[in-house]
């Protein structure tokens, strides 16, 4: 159904009226050492021009050695870059979970939240939504602000262009394997930290799943890890640099990135709602290719119309006045004519990216629109979503506050897209007013134990809410903590240090500090030791993550058909700790004589599935030695701990064969290695109103199969469902 418009200018606005490219005959920059003014000719002069330089007839014609090199490094397709949007697997991390105790009220964890806080809360599924498969080019159209930068660029009026210092040594395009520089020295990606005497080279590591989704997960994941730790051995050396960008242009170097090419419409195995903390992780997924401008735009044909330069996909950010309180309508501003360096400001140019957009006006080409928003948990920080495909309706130039001619472009959203940014709105104003939370039974499940209120509400049916259980927010121990073993403690004064060598909780970890400086767990650990009662640091201590209680807004939500279930009014970051898996720790003499053998909320440590196992920063990524203990071997312990009478928000975690999350041992006021707490933290970046999930465990030989009483049936629906669970 089209939408029209009543827009009228006003005297300070001037309707655009733009040519098509088509009829603008093009000028190309001569290169350097050839005069094409030379030799009058009615034929223009062919000059192929790439990321690289330009180059004159013939000696970039294919088959060209010079060519032939060029080509050879961008013709790299991934194995699933070109298929259509069809082809997606399911989301490999918020699949509906299943277990008897109950799960996600959806598939994304998205909900239409409608105009009101007290509808109820109706889920589309993620999945059910198909547009039509994009166009797709290689990454050698050269269309991209701020992309390629080379040493002795210039401009066609002749000034230098300089390439950001921050991004010095680095080439973010695709064809960060070519041989063919121009004569431009570039820095070779090797590992972040070199050993003595090692080889540490950084090695490609071929991707696990030809699944575009978890293609896109694994990648994330890999680059949030590999960032993690890059970061903690900087914060070692006391080292202020950009692990994001290091990491990334290293990744896209050993082409460990997804969806290599430029594309109009979907792209393949990223969900609306999806978040980020990097504009780096837009780009090694495919989802909007510059680092830095706020507009991605391509070549593309239009069938017998020609060819057209138009938008792809723009991040409304905040830099420039965009206008973005509307759910489904954005306002976005032109790029240019300001500057962050205090130079001269001027009009913007229809030039580029604007000009890309005026084309999509005319083309009616769907683009990608990427929201920024303020990180709730950091000062300065940023948090992207995705929020689906939008189409320019209008366009006008203004003059803005500080006096300058800028362009502005009306999108609307596509129609019947699943929620996106909605839900970040309706979530942030609930979190600012709790009482504006419709359907609620309970507005502090936790009655003031807890930091934050735990909401409790139900959109689906008339149940009033959960079993009797007591809410408690410390494991309960069969024996007093004074008669276990006690664990050694640091002598820190005030607060362990990353660089300080005599640590011994750091020693403890491995000769790290298992935290970064934001409290994100860098890696999975068989065991993590934070300081406690017998060390002489502060309660301030950054080593002390887990004890310091919750530090998001969850809600208890009745699922579909699966019972209750946990999530988040906030957006939560991978490594984060969410809570403690609490209730009462087994004595098994006990158990057996009381005869209570069925126990839906019980805590054991069977082996989880391989996607929790390899939740880690990959050694061999960092030219580091891979050690015997490594994470992803996994180590049974005893403990076994009943949360069915006593428990916090934890007990409501459901089982999910693709979780979000994973539970991590830790300790800190025992030495008794057999029964740590068990800690749960985000296995990936989690939107809000995303259920929370974890995998209970494999169904094994040893436990009888799926067959035995413990087996319990999966419902949890993604696309790597083991159909059993312990």
């Amino acid at each position: 159904m089209d939408r029209t418009s009543n827009f009228m200018p006003t005297p300070d606005q001037d309707v655009l009226d733009i040519q098509p490219l088509r009829t603008l005959a093009p000028m190309f920059p001569a290169p350097l050492g050839v005069n094409t003014f030379n030799v009058p000719n009615t034929t223009p002069p062919l000059i192929f021009v790439t990321s690289a330089g330009q180059f004159p007839g013939g000696f970039g014609a294919p088959g060209h050695p010079a060519f032939t090199s060029f080509a050879a490094a961008f013709g790299a397709q991934d194995a699933y870059g070109g298929q259509p949007a069809s082809s997606r697997g399911q989301d490999a991390g918020r699949g509906q979970p299943a277990s008897s105790r109950g799960q996600d009220t959806a598939a994304n964890g998205a909900t239409n939240l409608g105009a009101s806080a007290d509808n109820p809360i109706d889920v589309i599924p993620i999945s059910a939504y198909r547009p039509t498969p994009p166009p797709v080019i290689p990454l050698d159209d050269d269309d991209d602000d701020n992309e390629h930068f080379t040493g002795n660029q210039t401009s066609a009026s002749g000034r230098k262009i300089k390439r950001p210092s921050h991004l010095s040594g680095y080439k973010m395009s695709g064809g960060l394997g070519s041989d063919d520089n121009n004569g431009v020295k570039t820095k070779r990606n090797k590992s972040f930290h070199r050993k003595a005497g090692a080889d540490n080279e950084f090695t490609s590591v071929p991707l696990s799943s030809s699944n575009p989704r978890e293609v896109v997960e694994e990648v994330l994941m890999n680059f949030e890890a590999l960032r993690r730790r890059h970061l903690q051995l900087d914060q070692a050396q006391e080292s202020t640099k950009r692990p994001d960008l290091k990491i990334g242009a290293t990744m896209m170097a050993c082409n460990l990135r997804a969806n290599i090419g430029k594309r109009i419409g979907v792209v393949p195995g990223i969900e609306i709602g999806d978040i980020f903390y990097f504009r780096m992780e837009l780009c090694i997924i495919g989802l909007h290719t510059p680092t830095m401008a706020g507009i991605d735009y391509m070549t593309h044909t239009f069938g017998d119309k020609g060819d057209d330069s138009v938008a792809v996909c723009i991040v409304a950010a905040g830099v420039y006045e965009n206008e973005d309180d509307a759910t489904d309508t954005l306002v976005y501003s032109g790029s240019g004519g300001s500057s962050k360096n205090n130079e001269e400001m001027h009009d913007q140019k229809l030039e580029r990216g604007n000009l890309a957009l005026q084309m999509s006006l005319s083309r009616k080409n769907v683009i990608r629109v990427v929201r920024g928003f303020k990180d709730p948990g950091s000062l300065g920080g940023k948090v992207y979503m995705y929020d689906g495909l939008y189409k320019i309706h209008e366009s006008w130039k203004e003059r803005t506050k500080t006096g300058i001619n800028c362009f502005k472009y009306k999108l609307l959203r596509e129609p019947g897209q699943p929620e996106g940014m909605s839900i970040w709105k309706m979530s942030r104003k609930w979190v600012e007013n709790p009482a504006t939370r419709g359907r609620v039974l309970h507005p502090d499940l936790s009655s003031g134990t807890e930091n934050l209120p735990v909401c409790l509400v139900n959109d689906v049916d008339s149940e009033k809410g959960p079993g009797l259980f007591t809410y408690i927010t410390q494991v309960k121990y069969p024996k007093p903590l004074s008669s276990m073993k006690p664990l050694q403690g640091c002598s820190c004064l005030n607060a362990c240090l990353p660089s300080d060598t005599d640590c011994d909780c750091a020693e403890f970890n491995g000769g790290n500090l298992p935290y970064s400086s934001t409290g994100l767990l860098v890696c999975r650990k068989n065991r993590l030791y934070e300081c406690g009662e017998s060390c002489q640091c502060s309660v301030n201590c950054r080593n002390r993550v887990t004890q310091k209680g919750i530090r998001v807004h969850f809600e208890i939500f009745r699922t579909g058909n699966r019972g209750w279930g946990l999530r988040s009014w906030d957006p939560i970051r991978a490594g984060s700790f969410i809570c403690e898996y609490v209730g009462e720790v087994i004595d098994e003499s006990k158990r057996n004589l009381d005869g209570e053998d069925e126990d839906d909320y019980l805590f054991q440590t069977v082996r989880p599935g391989e996607k929790t196992l390899k939740w880690d920063y990959v050694p061999e990524l960092m030219g580091e030695q891979i050690t015997n203990n490594s994470a992803d071997t996994f180590e049974p312990l005893p403990i076994k701990i009943s949360a069915k009478k006593m428990g916090n928000i934890s007990r409501f975690m459901n089982h999910s064969c693709s979780p979000n999350a994973f539970w991590q041992p830790v300790q800190f006021d025992h030495g008794d290695d057999g029964h740590p707490h068990i800690m749960f933290f985000a296995l990936k970046h989690i939107p809000p109103m995303t259920e929370l999930t974890y995998d209970y465990g494999e169904i094994g030989a040893d436990s009888g199969g799926i067959g035995s009483p413990g087996a319990k049936r999966c419902l949890c629906g993604s696309s790597n469902c083991r159909g059993y669970f312990c």
